[in-house]
């Protein structure tokens, strides 16, 4: 096969492809940008290879699409490749591996791990170690690459002098991109017409029963709803079994006779459903009290969508939910927050939440604040207007500097080590906000 020059790389792709998770969503989006660029394209810089992993208990991809198709084709094309590897053909001149640090390794000239990064406020020293190894990192938010970059952990040397673990691998932020979806109904019987919305896996990250308690207590006597998108682990029956389990041990601590309402949804829903779950007439705000967010989809896919967010100030989300204003008096510009936030302190991750090479002991995350968080929501359904208004300039700056096109060269330049279209790139960060379209406010 000619694929046109030395410049194009063969590269494999290893990573949760077909998983319905957040990792399953970053390995497509990481695959659909190398595709713009792949060697049959009108640039080509890449040969595409893909190793699916498992992720979890977590659900597979399951509708008959373009894109699954595709996706498939690759896993027969990396398979006849590997099975041609006696044949004296065989080997990648990188690779592209989309999962936590813990699993990178050497497996090309090149390597490149792409991850979500992490959720508190540190990388734990063996993220620091698999990161050392690797040639180029890729993150979703600042947040994520924060942490690589500010992480360094004191260690004794066996000549008693200190020594330090630190990331010595670059890091580089490539945010998420808006998605264009088909139009798609979805059919929700709900008494109230103000709901709020939450899409969340139910674990002590998300803070879920926080956020279901402090709803019913703020809103016991109130026409208003709550929608839980919600599962333990996967879209199967068992788990649905159980998720409601769950929610009704906590639903149990109220009386039945509530005028505020809680509807759980569970079970895999299309791509398109989904977008239509935050279009919803009836669904007004999505709420999130998460401890921490890599980058934070669903808050994002909501207020790509006009709907307003009320959320903590603090991780992944930061990155969209600002936005760089311009006073019409002053002609200053000021990042701003368009979103009803929630106070929060930094407090240490539960015992719960402690996970071994991944989130250590003593890592710390926010905390949203009973009170703050009722007032906040409180707030949202008494001046939803004001709110809607704020959500719909957000979506206007989405829009326009969040777009496929954007992320996808965003993403292959950042794994390829170069401008694939051979441009210098900006020499200043102040030029990002040069380059976005600025909205002006009063």
């Amino acid at each position: 096969l000619d694929l046109k020059g030395d410049k194009v790389k063969k590269i494999l792709v290893r990573g949760p492809a077909l998983s319905q998770s957040g990792y399953g969503e970053q390995c497509r989006f990481a695959l659909r940008s190398l595709r713009k660029f792949d060697w049959d394209s009108d640039n080509p810089i890449f040969d595409i290879y893909l190793e699916n992993l498992p992720w979890g208990r977590t659900g597979w991809v399951y509708e008959d699409t373009e894109e699954r198709g595709w996706l498939d084709s690759l896993l027969v094309k990396t398979l006849n490749y590997k099975n041609s590897w006696s044949s004296g053909i065989g080997g990648y001149d990188m690779s592209l591996q989309v999962t936590i640090p813990n699993e990178w390794e050497q497996l090309a000239p090149i390597n490149v791990g792409y991850t979500a990064g992490i959720e508190t406020d540190r990388i734990a020293p063996a993220w620091i170690e698999k990161s050392n190894i690797m040639d180029r990192i890729v993150v979703v938010s600042n947040h994520a690459k924060h942490g690589f970059d500010n992480t360094v952990y004191e260690l004794d040397a066996p000549d008693g002098q200190k020594a330090f673990l630190k990331c010595q691998t670059p890091a580089t932020t490539v945010n998420y991109p808006v998605r264009s979806y088909n139009e798609a109904e979805i059919e929700l019987n709900l008494e109230h017409d103000f709901n709020f919305l939450v899409v969340a896996q139910w674990g002590p990250r998300k803070n879920v029963e926080s956020t279901v308690r402090w709803f019913l207590e703020e809103f016991m006597d109130k026409p208003v709803g709550l929608v839980l998108k919600l599962s333990l682990a996967t879209n199967s029956t068992i788990d649905r079994h159980h998720t409601e389990n769950t929610l009704k041990n906590v639903l149990n601590s109220y009386p039945k006779d509530r005028k505020c309402k809680i509807y759980l949804m569970h079970g895999a829903v299309s791509d398109d459903e989904m977008n239509a779950l935050y279009k919803h007439p009836k669904i007004k705000s999505l709420v999130t009290l998460t401890h921490g967010e890599g980058f934070g989809l669903p808050i994002f896919e909501a207020a790509a969508n006009g709907m307003p967010v009320v959320a903590p100030g603090w991780s992944g989300q930061c990155d969209f939910l600002y936005a760089p204003l311009v006073n019409k008096k002053t002609k200053k510009t000021k990042i701003r927050p368009l979103f009803r936030s929630v106070d929060y302190t930094m407090q240490p991750v539960q015992k719960a939440a402690i996970w071994n090479g991944v989130i250590d002991e003593g890592s710390m995350w926010c905390f949203p604040e009973e009170k703050s968080a009722k007032f906040a929501m409180r707030e949202m359904y008494k001046n939803y207007n004001k709110y809607k208004g704020i959500a719909e300039r957000l979506k206007k700056h989405i829009s326009k500097n969040f777009t496929e096109d954007i992320k996808y060269k965003e993403f292959a330049d950042a794994v390829y080590g170069s401008d694939v279209n051979e441009h210098e790139p900006d020499e200043d960060i102040k030029n990002w906000i040069d380059s976005l379209d600025i909205e002006e406010y009063e």
